[in-house]
C-alpha cells in the first residue's frame, strides 16, 4: 500500500510494506501518481540571528507556537465494511508564513481505543520524506489517510486480529514532529 499525503498541489507519498492495492490522495486534485509539476524540496531554515550592528534589522519570522494540527474523521459513526477517513490538518494561526515541514518524516495518524494501540502509520511505513511547505497566516494543509481498519505493530509485523466493530469506540490522534491534536473520537458498528 502506498501511503500519500495531499498538501495544496504537493503529494508526500510513502510506500508501504503491507502488500495492499495502492492509494494516493491528493486534497487539491493533484496529479494521481504523486507527482506535481514543482519537486518539492527541503529548503534550508531561516538565520534569525541577530543582525550586525548598522545593518537592517532581521526580518521577523512565523511564531510556531502558533502552528497547531488537529484530527477529524469525515464520519462519527461507520457502518460495518465501511474504512474511516482520518484528516490531519496544520493551521498557521499566525501573523506571518510558516515554513513547516508536512512531510511523511514528521507524520503519524494514531488509532486507539482506551490503553489499546490499534494502528500507527509509521509501523508499515517503508520511506518518509520532508517537504516544507510555506503556510500563510490564517491557511491550512490537510492530508487524509483512508484506515482499512486493521491493526498494526512497531516493524510491521503480521496481526491476525481486527479491530472491534458492534459500536466499539476509538480515538484518533494527528502528529506532525513534536505537535500532538487534540483526540478525535469516532465509532465502528
Amino acid at each position: 500500500m502506498v501511503l500519500a499525503m495531499g498538501f495544496g498541489g504537493f503529494a508526500a507519498v510513502s510506500g508501504m510494506l503491507n502488500g495492499d492495492q495502492e492509494h494516493v490522495s491528493s486534497t487539491d486534485g493533484g496529479n494521481a501518481d504523486g507527482g506535481s509539476d514543482a519537486s518539492p524540496q527541503p529548503t534550508a531554515g531561516r538565520d534569525n540571528s541577530a543582525a550586525a550592528p548598522g545593518s537592517p534589522p532581521a526580518t521577523p519570522s512565523c511564531d510556531e507556537s502558533l502552528v497547531t494540527v488537529t484530527a477529524s474523521t469525515d464520519k462519527p459513526v461507520y457502518g460495518d465494511g465501511e474504512n474511516p477517513l482520518l484528516s490531519l490538518k496544520v493551521t498557521n494561526g499566525g501573523e506571518l508564513p510558516c515554513d513547516v515541514n508536512i512531510g511523511t518524516s514528521q507524520m503519524e495518524f494514531l488509532v486507539t481505543s482506551g490503553s489499546d494501540r490499534i494502528f500507527s502509520s509509521l509501523d508499515c511505513q517503508a520511506n518518509s520524506e520532508d517537504l516544507i511547505k510555506t503556510i500563510a497566516p490564517g491557511k491550512s494543509e490537510t492530508a487524509n489517510f483512508p484506515w482499512p481498519r486493521n491493526r498494526s505493530v512497531p516493524g510491521c509485523s503480521a496481526v491476525s486480529a481486527k479491530p472491534g466493530a458492534g459500536g466499539a469506540y476509538y480515538v484518533f490522534t494527528a502528529k506532525l514532529g513534536a505537535r500532538t491534536s487534540p483526540k478525535a473520537v469516532f465509532q465502528l458498528g
